[in-house]
C-alpha cells in the first residue's frame, strides 16, 4: 500500500492546531520533528550514542502525518493547505507554512525512523529499550522493549516522558488504568511494568492496536493489558483509579466529561499533548467538571496535568 507522507514547516505555537488538522482529515496520529526535544536530549546524555548533530535553528518544527494514497488525497491536500492558511486569521503563526507531500510504501515508513532511536532513561526506573539495540539494565531500571512500528510513540517526545513520571509517582499495586490513544501501547506497559492488576488501552487506529498487541507480548504484560479498537472511552466500561490520555488540548477537552464518569472518586487523571498555551481552556474544563489540579509540569513547551476527581 502506497502512503502520503505530508510534512509541513512550522512554528512551536501552530504545533498542536496543525496536529487538530491533520486528526480532522482522518490521520490517527502525527510525528512531530523539534529541534529544542532533539537538542535537550543531545545534551543530557540519556543516549548512549547519538550521531545526530546539535541544531542550530530551533525555530522551526516539522510535523509529519501519513495519508493512504487513494482517490481523496489530492482534496484533503487542498482541505490541509487552506485549514493552515486560515490559522492565520486565528492569530496563530503559522511560520514558514511550507508544506511538501511524497508518496512512500509501508515498509519505508516502518523502518526508516529507527536510526533515530536509541536507549533512554525516561524516569528513575523507567528505560526504554529499542528491541534492535542492546542496553546494560541497571539494578533498579524497569526496561521496556519497545518497536513502535507505524504506530506512534517512542517515549522520548516531551509528552510522552512527563507522562512516564507522573506514572511512576502515581501508579500503585492492584490499580485498574485506561490509557486513552494508547498508540503504540508505551504507557499501557509501563504501568504493567509498575504494578498495576488491569489496564485497559483504547485506539481509534487499527495498526496502533495491532502494534500495541505486539509491543504488550514482547513485555510479557498480555495477562495484564488488554486493547481494543476505540473513539476514546467510547464502549470502556467501569471504573478505573487512574486514566491516562496523551493526545491533544481538544481531544483532552473532548474526553474530560466521559473520564469524570468512568474515573472512581479521588481517582487521577493524568493529561498530556497539551501546548503551554492551551493549559487554561484545559484546567477550565476540568474545573468545570469537579476536579482539582494537583500538579503541572512542563518541558519544550509542551504541558502535563494531573489532577484529581473531586470526592
Amino acid at each position: 500500500m502506497k502512503w502520503a507522507e505530508i510534512s509541513i514547516q512550522t512554528s512551536h505555537e501552530a504545533t498542536e492546531a496543525v496536529a487538530n488538522i491533520f486528526h480532522d482529515l482522518g490521520a490517527s496520529g502525527v510525528v512531530i520533528e523539534d529541534p529544542e526535544l532533539i537538542n535537550t536530549y543531545r545534551l543530557s546524555g540519556a543516549w548512549d550514542y547519538c550521531d545526530i548533530p546539535l541544531e542550530e535553528n530551533t525555530e522551526v518544527v516539522i510535523v509529519k502525518a501519513y495519508l493512504p494514497v487513494d482517490e481523496a488525497i489530492d482534496g484533503k491536500l487542498q482541505l490541509f493547505e487552506g485549514k493552515v492558511n486560515d490559522l492565520s486569521g486565528h492569530d496563530i503563526d503559522c511560520g514558514c507554512g511550507k508544506i511538501t507531500c511524497r508518496e512512500i510504501q509501508d515498509e519505508d515508513w516502518a523502518t526508516s525512523w529507527k536510526e533515530f532511536f536509541h536507549p533512554v532513561k525516561v524516569g528513575e526506573k523507567i528505560v526504554i529499550k529499542p528491541t534492535w539495540e542492546d542496553y546494560e539494565a541497571g539494578v533498579d531500571d524497569i526496561v521496556i522493549e519497545l518497536d513502535p512500528g507505524m504506530a506512534f510513540g517512542t517515549g522520548t517526545h516531551h509528552t510522552t516522558a512527563m507522562c512516564i513520571r507522573h506514572l511512576e509517582d502515581l501508579i500503585e499495586p492492584g490499580m485498574k488504568v485506561f490509557d486513552v490513544g494508547a498508540g503504540s501501547g508505551i504507557l499501557s506497559i509501563v504501568c504493567a511494568k509498575l504494578g498495576a492488576k488491569q489496564v485497559h488501552a483504547v485506539d481509534l487506529d487499527g495498526v496502533a492496536v495491532r502494534v500495541a498487541k505486539e509491543n504488550i507480548c514482547l513485555n510479557h504484560v498480555e495477562d495484564t493489558v488488554t486493547v481494543t479498537e476505540g473513539d476514546l472511552l467510547t464502549g470502556v466500561t467501569g471504573d478505573a483509579d487512574l486514566i491516562v490520555a496523551n493526545i491533544v488540548a481538544d481531544i483532552i477537552i473532548k474526553v474530560i466529561p466521559d473520564v469524570k464518569i468512568r474515573l472512581g472518586a479521588g481517582g487521577a487523571f493524568i493529561a498530556s499533548g497539551i501546548i503551554a498555551e492551551r493549559l487554561s481552556d484545559v484546567t477550565a474544563v476540568l474545573f468545570a467538571n469537579h476536579f482539582t489540579v494537583d500538579k503541572v509540569s512542563e518541558e519544550g513547551g509542551w504541558v502535563a496535568v494531573v489532577a484529581r476527581k473531586e470526592c
